[in-house]
C-alpha cells in the first residue's frame, strides 16, 4: 500500500494547478485512492520537481 503525500496544507496553486502541500493536480487528489500503486508510484514521482518549482 502506498500511502497519501498529503501534508494537510490543502491550496491549489492556481497558476501551476498543483497542491501547494502536496504537489499533487486536483485530479490526482481525487484519485489517489482509486489509483493502483503502480500509478500512485509514477504520482509519487513526479511531485518533488512540482514542490521545488512551487519554492521558487
Amino acid at each position: 500500500m502506498v500511502p497519501s503525500p498529503c501534508t494537510q496544507v490543502c491550496r491549489l496553486d492556481r497558476a501551476a494547478g498543483w497542491c501547494e502541500g502536496c504537489g499533487r493536480t486536483i485530479e490526482e487528489i481525487g484519485g489517489w485512492m482509486a489509483a493502483t500503486d503502480t500509478e500512485k508510484r509514477a504520482i509519487l514521482a513526479r511531485l518533488p520537481e512540482r514542490l521545488r518549482r512551487l519554492a521558487q
